[in-house]
Order: structure tokens, then C-alpha cells, then sequence
């Protein structure tokens, strides 16, 4: 999709959710013609022109201020996600085009897999914005278990859910996680453009499955950073697990994931028992199949 159709669909998009309620203007009698606020709403919130607002919605945000941005925004009432999305759709747009480009294969440090070790009661790996598992620990190489059936390497979790028919019976609450992931990569994506394994992976994403279609034409887009993710691991059964994800900031790009169980809960005692089964297991090195080992540091 080219950036002016991207600014387009999402800037629509967010117009159409919002009523005048919502916005807290008057609601007039009649029929609306369009879904959510209409344009010239939109331009009277933000305290702009119709005509400049009208031109932004089409696709050409190229030197629209700061200050202009925070305004629709706001008018919008976009969330924190979707406001730095915004801002980096008005930074594409004012960078010129630049071409793709390939990142150089990650490359996780020794001290980092000593720290993944190192936390052996909760299931913890490292991740680059294409759900690419790169290193992790036993527990988490056993909870993925079900992704490591598939040959392809490096693991990808988007890969997973939207391409293999285990991940529906994997993920309980497949439809709110394909939304999730689908809104994940949008954010990364524009935040880094033009690398083009991201892109690349989208491309097959979007070539392949109609769902991961559906789902990014929503222009939604969200953080990764803190929820709970319901599983139904084929050894314990069901899990609900807290996730905390954190930015790593030595190795940029990396993301550090970790998993863990609220105390005195049936998901807490079936980690425990899934700790026992995993050290049973030949569970590999997904760092040496995914990607090279780093030199100790």
C-alpha cells in the first residue's frame, strides 16, 4: 500500500468510529450520510480549515506541524499507539522515498541467553518486530512447542497464528490475538518502514491469508507491552499467562518477552508441571536455527 492510501484509510477509519456524542457536539435530527463525524466536524475539533483537513485526509500529511498533528489527534482522540502512528506516517511523509533496505541478521549476545537461563520459572525469549523467536529459554521453547513443529526457521509467532491451523486450538482467543498481532505489525511497520523483512513478511502475510486481509485493512495499530494471553498447551492444557514485553536497549530492534502465572492459580501449578515435562525434552537451541550466535561478550 503507498503511503498516501495508508494516511487515507486511517485517518477515515478513525473518523468513522467516532459519533458527534463522542466528540461531544450536538446531535441534529436526520439521517447522516456518512459513518462518524464528518469532515468539516473533524476540521471545527482540530481548528482547522476544511480545506486543509480535507487535503490531509487524502493522503498529504508532507508538512503538516507538529502542533496541527497534536490537534487532530486529539479531534480524533486517538491513543497513545495510534498518535505515534500518526506522527510517524507525517515523518514517511516528509523523508521523501528511501529504498528498502535489509536488515543485518540479529545477532543475540551470550550475556543475553545467560539471562534468559537464568529465569527458569517463567517461560522467557527474545523477539525482533517480525515475531522472529530468536533466543529463549527451555520454558519457553517447550510452551511454543506447537510453533517449533514447523520446519521453517526462523519460528515467527505472526507466521504461526495467521498460516497453521494448530493455532486456533493453541490460542483460545485466536480472533482477539490475530488482532492483536495484525495491529502490532502496522505499528512496527511504520515505525521502520523500509526494512524489508517486516515488509517482506507482511507481503506474505497478505498474499496468504484472508483473515490477516481483513484484518489489516482495519488500520488499527497497538503496543505490545503488557496483557494476558489464554493457550491450550497440548501437554497442560489451558494456561493464562501474564506477558510483560520490554525493549532491550543494547540490542536495537530486540524485544525481551517474558510470560509468568498469578501465585496460587491452576496456571501456576500447571507451569510447574510444565517445567518437569521440559526438562525431559530435547527442547534445541532456537538462537542456532534462527539466527547466528553472537561471540561472548
Amino acid at each position: 500500500m503507498d503511503d498516501r492510501t495508508e494516511v487515507r484509510e486511517f485517518l477515515s477509519t478513525r473518523r468513522a468510529r467516532l459519533s458527534p456524542a463522542d466528540a461531544g457536539l450536538p446531535a441534529y435530527g436526520g439521517r447522516r450520510r456518512v459513518a462518524g463525524l464528518r469532515r468539516e466536524e473533524v476540521a471545527m475539533l482540530a481548528g482547522v480549515s476544511v480545506d486543509y483537513y480535507t487535503r490531509l485526509e487524502r493522503g498529504t500529511l508532507a508538512g503538516a506541524s507538529e502542533s496541527v498533528l497534536a490537534s487532530i489527534s486529539r479531534a480524533l482522540k486517538l491513543d497513545e499507539a495510534e498518535n505515534e502512528y500518526l506522527f510517524d506516517l507525517a515523518r514517511r511523509a516528509n523523508s521523501g522515498p528511501i529504498p528498502r533496505r535489509r536488515q543485518p541478521r540479529p545477532r543475540v549476545r551470550a550475556s543475553l541467553r545467560q539471562v534468559l537461563d537464568a529465569m527458569g520459572d517463567a517461560p522467557a525469549w527474545v523477539r525482533n518486530a517480525r515475531h522472529d523467536i530468536l533466543a529463549a529459554n527451555r520454558l519457553a521453547v517447550a510452551l511454543h512447542s506447537p510453533l517449533f513443529a514447523d520446519p521453517h526457521r526462523p519460528v515467527n509467532g505472526a507466521r504461526f497464528l495467521f498460516l497453521d491451523p494448530a493455532a486456533r486450538d493453541f490460542w483460545r482467543d485466536w480472533d482477539r490475538t490475530s488482532d492483536d498481532v495484525a495491529a502490532f505489525l502496522r505499528a512496527d511497520a511504520a515505525r521502520d518502514p523500509y526494512e524489508k523483512g517486516l515488509t517482506d513478511l507482511i507481503g506474505e502475510l497478505s498474499t496468504r491469508s484472508e483473515d490477516f486481509r481483513r484484518k489489516w485493512a482495519k488500520h488499527d495499530v497497538r503496543f505490545h507491552r503488557t496483557g494476558t494471553k489464554r493457550m491450550h498447551h497440548p501437554v497442560v492444557g489451558d494456561l493464562d499467562l501474564d506477558f510483560a514485553s520490554m525493549e532491550i536497549p543494547s540490542e536495537q530492534g530486540l524485544v525481551l518477552m517474558v510470560y509468568t502465572a498469578a501465585a496460587d492459580t491452576p496456571s501456576a501449578d500447571a507451569l510447574r508441571l510444565f517445567d518437569a515435562w521440559a526438562a525431559t525434552q530435547d527442547m534445541g537451541r532456537p538462537e542456532l536455527t534462527g539466527a547466528p550466535a553472537a561471540p561472548r561478550d
